[in-house]
């Protein structure tokens, strides 16, 4: 028994039209020949696909076969058969247009992909590098019309001059009209008399060229740029192609990344955690200098606000958070030992007991941030 359409297209009964048109085109670029070259069954496989939406995408035959299935369908005079059929032809049919959603015009240039390094304070600054790159461009010489200086341009024998050819073929749904840019003048319309020297004709070469990159400040190692019309030129009437500039960031010796954040650690010997003190601390705008409070606990963090990075392309700023690593110094002399007993004698315990109700309230405020 044949197999239910809506199970070739992979849509509920309920499908709308829009959503079985989409399940079809869907379909059919998975089950083309051209995707499937080594596979013999994908041709076979796709007009039953396309069986399947020319009744559903009807009405009255979708009606037909909702009621009825196969059986009713072959009572009404027989389902579809595409047996004769090319699967272009099918395609051009239901849609006229490529399988693959291609508009028939000009060449487009191609993409171009650069990589590039950049350091961490130029990541939360901001920068400008210059890339030399080969591309594609518009011959400088003839303009891109493919022309030696002083040379006639005539209209195209094969086009007329109009820079695109109508082909005419039969399927079996008759005569199919399909156009497409002329392959002798490149959809120019013209063709010189006398080809540039240059680029042969062809109205585009390669060459060097030097291209300035704006980084945005607060960007991020694996996002990318994109420069709408800067990659490789397209054909006369197509568009240029994109480039795209992906950035990776240099690691930073005293400082990394958090989201938006710049996470800092530094060192402090007990004494001076028990005190307090003044240190200098590495920043996105330079050293600093910060007051470390007495009492600070081992991971404490010291919260400098709006001094982390950007947002691209947004309002905020992140912060700068210097975690706090208190470094405990072995006893290894009769004398140290002395010290340090005569003052653990002297401390009281509400010198403890302030320490960590502080460290407690910071872990909380820190966990709701």
């Amino acid at each position: 028994m044949p197999e239910d359409y809506y199970d070739l297209l992979g849509v509920p009964r309920d499908a709308s039209d829009a959503d079985i048109k989409k399940a079809f085109r869907r379909r059919a670029r998975d089950l083309h020949p051209d995707v499937n070259p080594e596979d013999p069954e994908a041709e076979a496989r796709f007009k039953e696909v396309a069986a399947a939406y020319e009744v559903l995408s009807d009405p009255a035959t979708r009606e037909t076969y909702d009621r009825l299935g196969h059986d009713g369908l072959r009572g009404a005079g027989g389902g579809p058969d595409f047996t004769g059929a090319s699967v272009q032809d099918i395609f051009n049919a239901f849609f006229g247009g490529d399988i693959f959603g291609g508009e028939s015009g000009p060449a487009s240039g191609e993409d171009v992909g650069v990589a590039v390094e950049i350091g961490f304070i130029e990541s939360a600054t901001g920068t400008t590098r210059t890339m030399p790159l080969e591309l594609v461009t518009v011959c400088s010489t003839c303009e891109g019309d493919g022309a030696a200086e002083g040379a006639d341009l005539e209209d195209c024998a094969e086009c007329d001059g109009q820079g695109r050819v109508r082909r005419i073929s039969r399927s079996v749904f008759g005569e199919i009209a399909r156009e497409s840019p002329c392959p002798v003048c490149a959809g120019r319309g013209q063709i010189p008399s006398e080809r540039c020297a240059t680029c042969a004709g062809r109205g585009r070469r390669v060459e060097a060229q030097d291209v300035e990159v704006q980084i945005p400040p607060g960007i991020a190692t694996g996002q990318r740029i994109a420069l709408r019309g800067k990659g490789h030129a397209g054909e006369p009437g197509g568009r240029n192609g994109d480039l795209y500039v992906s950035v990776s960031v240099r690691a930073h010796p005293e400082m990394e990344r958090d989201g938006l954040d710049v996470v800092t650690t530094i060192s402090l010997p007990v004494t001076d955690a028990m005190m307090g003190t003044t240190m200098t601390v590495s920043g996105l705008e330079g050293e600093r200098e910060i007051d470390i409070p007495a009492g600070v606990q081992p991971g404490q963090q010291i919260i400098i606000r709006g001094a982390g990075f950007p947002a691209i392309q947004a309002r905020g700023q992140g912060d700068q958070r210097i975690i706090v690593d208190v470094k405990v110094p072995r006893v290894s002399s009769a004398e140290e030992r002395e010290a340090a007993e005569a003052l653990a004698a002297l401390l009281e315990p509400g010198n403890y007991e302030r320490t960590e109700e502080n460290s407690f309230f910071d872990r909380i405020r820190q966990a709701l941030r």
